[in-house]
Order: C-alpha cells, then sequence, then structure tokens
C-alpha cells in the first residue's frame, strides 16, 4: 500500500543527519518539530482512514457471517418441515455468500494488517515528537554554548593580533630610543671636536713666533717713534 511506504519514508527520517547540515541548529530544529507536527497530522488523517476502512470490512463480514448463519438456520427449519426445495434455495444462497466470505476475511485481515502498522507508525511518531521535544532545550543550549565558545575563540585570535602590534610598537619604541642616542652621541662627538680645534688653533698662533730680524726691525722703529 503506498500510504504505508510513504509514512514509512517519514519515520525512518535520520534526524541527525538533517540537524548536521543546518546551518543554525537552533533554528532548524523548531522548523523539523513543526515539519514533524505536519508530518503528524498527516498520518493522522491517512491512519483515521486506514482504521475506517478496517471497520468497514469488519462489518461487511460480520454481517455476511450472520447472513450464512441465518440461512442455514432456514435451511434447518425447511428440512424439518419437509420442504426440501426452500432448503436447496436457502442453502444455495448459503454456498454464494459462504464463497464471497472468504473474499470479505481477506479483505478485513489486510486492511487490519495496514490498520496496526499506520497505528505503530502513528504512535511513534508521536513518540518521537514527544522526545525531541524534550530534547530540543538542550540541543539548543549546546547551539548557545558553542556560539559562545566560537566569540572567545575569535577574541583569543584579536588578542594575539593585539599582543603581535603591542610587540611592533614596543620594537618602534626601541628603535626610536637607539636613533634618538646615536643622534645625542654624534652631537656629542661633533661638539668635543670642535672645542679640541679651538685649543689647537689658539696653539699653532703660538707657535709660529716671529724670527729675530723681524724682532729686532720692530724694536728699531718702535725706539725711532719714540716708543
Amino acid at each position: 500500500m503506498g500510504i504505508i511506504q510513504r509514512f514509512s519514508d517519514i519515520m525512518s527520517a535520520n534526524i541527525n543527519a538533517l540537524l548536521d547540515r543546518a546551518e543554525d541548529p537552533s533554528k532548524m530544529i523548531d522548523q523539523y518539530l513543526r515539519n514533524l507536527q505536519k508530518d503528524l497530522e498527516d498520518v493522522k488523517e491517512e491512519t483515521a482512514a486506514v482504521m475506517a476502512e478496517e471497520k468497514r470490512c469488519e462489518r461487511e463480514l460480520k454481517e455476511c457471517n450472520a447472513e450464512i448463519a441465518k440461512l442455514q438456520s432456514y435451511a434447518e427449519k425447511a428440512i424439518l418441515a419437509g420442504n426440501d426445495n426452500d432448503a436447496k434455495q436457502f442453502l444455495m444462497k448459503k454456498t454464494a455468500l459462504v464463497e464471497k466470505q472468504a473474499g470479505l476475511q481477506q479483505a478485513y485481515e489486510a486492511a487490519a494488517a495496514n490498520s496496526s502498522k499506520m497505528k505503530q507508525m502513528y504512535d511513534k511518531l508521536c513518540s518521537d515528537i514527544s522526545t525531541l521535544n524534550a530534547r530540543k532545550d538542550a540541543i539548543k543550549a549546546k547551539v548557545a554554548v558553542a556560539k559562545t565558545q566560537e566569540k572567545i575563540n575569535k577574541i583569543g585570535s584579536s588578542m594575539q593580533g593585539a599582543a603581535r602590534n603591542l610587540s611592533a610598537f614596543d620594537r618602534m619604541e626601541a628603535k626610536a630610543n637607539q636613533m634618538l642616542d646615536k643622534a645625542n652621541a654624534m652631537a656629542e662627538l661633533n661638539s668635543s671636536t670642535a672645542s679640541d680645534s679651538g685649543v689647537e688653533d689658539l696653539m699653532s698662533k703660538y707657535d709660529a713666533q716671529p724670527s729675530v730680524a723681524v724682532e729686532d726691525e720692530l724694536a728699531a722703529l718702535k725706539a725711532k717713534l719714540g716708543k
């Protein structure tokens, strides 16, 4: 029966596989539960139809059995009354009903089997939905914890980047200090060199003494001028 196979497929759906493919299980599980509720309504409606078919087959079989029993009783009464022809009429009608009875019995057994399967699937689907509702909060809590952990992981990555930037900042500061120290040292060296050069110039001034002849000529010139 097609309806049996169709709802067997519903019952065999792998819920965990669906959740694995979901981007956000906390949202998808709500959607999946809504889908299951819709499936449950469909199964419920079909189950009611199959159960009604079982009841119809059962009623027809009982009516046939009752008619067979009634014809059997009338045939016996006719024989007791000495009316064999009437008894034959009742027995011929009974024989036709007995043949019909076999088909009705077969139809009832098939309808009863289908009804049992549908009721089992309906009960299992009800149970699965109840179980999922109980698990829903736990699943959502796990998703929330996972999202929080992901945020912490991202913050940790940002902190590593910040640490690298801070380290680079420290290196730049150390390099700036080194450059400043070098510039100050160079200025100090330049100042020391200039000071030494001035002393050397002054010393050379006195090192270059005038010759004796020039001194004598200078003294004669001063005497002439009264100096």
